[in-house]
């Protein structure tokens, strides 16, 4: 009998041992599916899933669009529901882990030199751990929405449903069992270079990508304070600036009050800061998100305006002598038709001149026109300028473009055969009122030495009514130091 106790008592041992083993083994496995650390690598179940797409993929059975080819699934405010077996792919390139971004992540097309980003509302948090920065996601799109969380805030979004209101409709954040079931990670985790941008660079089509600015600093009036306003509920924007010649050029910076990094004092050099672009709650304004303040590097000396004072104008053109309706034929400047025969016009309004190049009736397919600038000794003086005005009416088309450039070999007759560089500049487009001059902003033009020719180039057409918009161009000066 004492033999059945102790061997009874080893079995039940034994047996509660192998249940406390099963019991740990289960909870291991929980969290790992649950991924409360950033994976090194992808289990069986993902795996198979992802190497079921590339399959199908490969085979024809599934096909890859874009993110840009998916944004332009959206139209007319209406969120779109995806029926066909299609398939996107992405690199993270937000992160929540510091609290600045609440169930939402953005994708952007390529690790590096991105065209086009997506942001994906999900019913999920602390999906760095999940899809951390960087990390290479596939979605399958079937029975999923793209659209806007808020209608014209135009952030396109993909979510996992709709919702209509007085507003409009828009989609809603994937849940728990979506995200299971259609995005899929690899075990790739790029590096991501960031977009070197100035903030006049920045539209619409920049939201969700990991985008970095040089040069800067937090406005003047911040000292002493920090990224987020405590008397706020949400959010906090704070003003970026960079010396702009005269004059300062801003963008905000948003930063959640949920940012472990909230209570930090802004820092007051000057240097870069990277991360995401982003909108405000309404869609009203672009911003910049930081991932984490790793991303901020501000330990430079702060920049200095120039002084007015110190400068005189070298050129200037304010157009005042134009005829109306007639074409240019101002002393030194070439106007000249590279398709099409129409080139670019004086033009009068309301006592202003200005000159123009437009498409509308010409009878072309194409028409490209030239403007180019008098010849401007750069050796003559020192820290030239470049400033001018633009304006715009009836463009309906981002394919009829306004370019500028500079050349220094250029011959003054032959302008096809100049090397032509491209240069920066804020010009009008579709997003400004029409004839609403817009200043260029002042264009750094003293490391060009001889002779420095400016040019502008117009692109459109006659016979496509969405290309026969008009650009203008007035109050052309350059400046240099005395």
């Amino acid at each position: 009998m004492k033999n059945i106790i102790i061997k009874t008592m080893r079995t039940n041992k034994i047996l509660m041992l192998t249940l406390v083993l099963l019991a740990g083994f289960t909870i291991t496995s929980c969290v790992q599916d649950d991924d409360f650390t950033i994976p090194k690598s992808l289990g069986n179940e993902e795996n198979q899933a992802l190497t079921s797409i590339l399959a199908n993929i490969q085979a024809g059975t599934l096909s890859e669009v874009s993110i840009s080819e998916l944004k332009g699934m959206y139209q007319d405010n209406m969120p779109e529901l995806i029926d066909t077996d299609i398939v996107v792919k992405g690199y993270v390139s937000s992160s929540d882990q510091t609290g600045n971004f609440y169930k939402e992540l953005y994708l952007q097309d390529a690790p590096e030199n991105p065209t086009s980003g997506i942001k994906i509302a999900l019913n999920q948090v602390e999906t760095y751990n999940q899809f951390n920065k960087g990390r290479e996601v596939y979605i399958k799109l079937k029975g999923l929405y793209v659209g806007e969380e808020r209608v014209g805030s135009e952030v396109i979004v993909i979510g996992g449903g709709t919702e209509t209101d007085q507003f409009g409709t828009t989609v809603l954040e994937l849940t728990l069992n979506q995200i299971k079931a259609s995005m899929f990670r690899s075990e790739n985790t790029m590096e991501l270079v960031p977009i070197t941008a100035s903030f006049s660079d920045i539209t619409k089509n920049h939201v969700g990508m990991f985008v970095k600015f040089d040069n800067v600093e937090f406005a003047n009036d911040l000292e002493g304070l920090r990224y987020f306003d405590p008397i706020q509920d949400f959010d906090t924007s704070r003003n970026l600036q960079a010396c702009g010649g005269f004059n300062y050029t801003q963008f905000k910076l948003e930063t959640s009050g949920f940012a472990s990094f909230k209570n930090e004092l802004l820092p007051t050099g000057n240097g870069s800061v990277a991360g995401v672009i982003t909108k405000t709650f309404d869609g009203s304004s672009l911003i910049l998100a930081l991932n984490s303040t790793d991303d901020v590097n501000l330990t430079g000396e702060r920049c200095s305006l120039l002084n007015p004072d110190d400068f005189t104008a070298i050129f200037e053109e304010d157009f005042q002598t134009a005829t109306n309706n007639t074409n240019l034929n101002f002393v030194g400047w070439t106007n000249y038709a590279e398709a099409g025969s129409w080139v670019w016009r004086e033009k009068t309004f309301s006592g202003n001149g200005y000159t123009e190049f437009s498409t509308f009736n010409s009878g072309s397919a194409s028409n490209i026109a030239w403007l180019v600038t008098p010849g401007f000794d750069m050796d003559a003086q020192d820290n030239e300028f470049l400033n001018f005005k633009t304006a715009q009416h009836h463009l309906d088309s981002p394919n009829n473009t306004l370019e500028v450039f500079v050349s220094t070999d250029y011959d003054g007759t032959n302008v096809l055969t100049a090397t032509w560089i491209p240069v920066s500049a804020t010009l009008a487009s579709q997003s400004n009122d029409w004839y609403a001059f817009v200043d260029s902003g002042l264009i750094d033009l003293s490391s060009y030495t001889g002779t420095l020719y400016v040019a502008f180039k117009v692109v459109g057409s006659g016979t496509d009514t969405t290309l026969d918009g008009a650009y203008q161009v007035d109050d052309f000066s350059i400046i240099a130091s005395n």
